[in-house]
């Protein structure tokens, strides 16, 4: 299953910020690498607990 992560700049507060539509996720971060860092790990631990475990799973972002 893929699952889409939107990652956008947000000019006001300066930094990077991660949501997803099929995924209960909202993360920022001051870096762009940091932030792709907590996705990952981020996004499989939510997949995990609602039960997706096992479930192949792609991240893309965009």
């Amino acid at each position: 299953m893929e699952h889409i992560i939107n990652i956008q700049w947000d000019d006001e507060a300066n930094v990077w910020y991660a949501i997803s539509d099929s995924i209960p996720l909202v993360l920022e971060s001051n870096s762009f690498d940091a932030l792709i860092e907590r996705v990952k790990i981020a996004a499989r631990e939510l997949l995990d607990l609602n039960g997706h475990s096992g479930t192949p799973t792609q991240l893309c972002f965009t």
